[in-house]
């Protein structure tokens, strides 16, 4: 069971993710029947830090009471902010004596300095999964997973994705039936159905640096409705079609066919974003002919449903 967490914070910590911490842990909700925590935000010498938002945060403590905690929490910071040497050790001690460890967002780029994701399955916001995997070549980053444990260490995706480790941690340490009530308390859903690829940024399908193909890709981006095969952009390209389709991987780093399904996909993610039209229509401009095929590519590759995605990202007042 949890009973004692600790949080650490250095200079520009996000002051949303942080809070996501102290409403889970450092809010006493013993009236209600919820868990009693013993809470404290640490910093390396106990000193206050500013915060990315330019706020003074005062915490509890220096880093003491990492050594006795049950769960040890990092909030988002820069990805480059500077870490103290104590305050590595400290999470990596924790980590040795079989404490929770959890980030949430960039935190994981702490948990990556201590040494923590060596061999382990990890997260963090898909704009930073890259560069994780950069500077930590020896993790092994999910970039689709709202959040991701392996064994006791927990790392989340951006933002509210911290809300959803700290339910699973709950619902894992205390049971489903309180992480449900504790939901409806905070008025989020207890579960979120997919991973963070339907929240990766979708622009306006473009023409990639393609010089010798370029002519045939911009064609394809104003003829995505229209069934395509690769002989024809062989022709179109004046090529034989082996030649055609070595010198798309080279120019694309893809398969014609695996270009084409995500520029369809990426289309059809803006018809159901910023228009009224149902899903067998988007399924038809797109190019995917039926809905059926268009539910699995699209599914496939955003990690939900076209209904789904549409019921999560739809503008309330359609784009004109």
């Amino acid at each position: 069971m949890l009973h004692n967490v600790a949080v650490i914070v250095f200079d520009g910590v996000a002051a949303f993710e942080l809070g996501v911490l102290c409403e889970f842990f450092g809010t006493d909700r013993t009236q209600d029947g919820f868990p009693a925590y013993r809470f404290d935000v640490c910093s390396a010498d106990g000193k206050p830090v500013r915060s990315k938002s330019g706020f003074d945060i005062s915490p509890h403590s220096d880093l003491t009471p990492v050594e006795t905690a049950d769960l040890v929490a990092v909030p988002a910071h820069a990805d480059d902010a500077f870490v103290p040497d104590e305050a590595l050790d400290a999470v990596r001690r924790a980590a040795e004596r079989g404490a929770y460890i959890l980030s949430v967002c960039s935190g994981a780029f702490v948990l990556g300095e201590a040494g923590l994701l060596d061999g382990r399955h990890c997260t963090t916001h898909w704009k930073h999964v890259d560069d994780l995997q950069r500077r930590f070549p020896e993790a092994k980053v999910h970039c689709d997973s709202l959040y991701v444990q392996d064994g006791k260490l927990l790392t989340s995706a951006g933002t509210a994705a911290g809300i959803d480790a700290c339910l699973h941690l709950v619902r894992q340490e205390h049971g489903s039936a309180l992480a449900t009530k504790l939901a409806r308390r905070m008025v989020v859903p207890p579960h979120r159905d997919g991973g963070q690829k339907q929240y990766v940024e979708a622009p306006m399908p473009k023409t990639p640096d393609a010089p010798t193909l370029e002519p045939v890709l911009t064609w394809l981006m104003t003829h995505l409705d229209q069934p395509v095969k690769v002989e024809e952009l062989a022709v179109r390209a004046h090529m034989a079609p082996r030649t055609f389709a070595r010198r798309f991987r080279a120019e694309t780093g893809t398969t014609p066919h695996d270009w084409v399904t995500n520029q369809r996909v990426l289309l059809a993610r803006r018809l159901l974003e910023d228009t009224e039209l149902g899903v067998e229509a988007i399924a038809n401009r797109a190019g995917f002919g039926d809905t059926a095929t268009m539910r699995h590519h699209f599914t496939r590759r955003v990690g939900a449903t076209p209904q789904a995605y549409r019921q999560t990202f739809r503008e309330r007042e359609p784009a004109a």
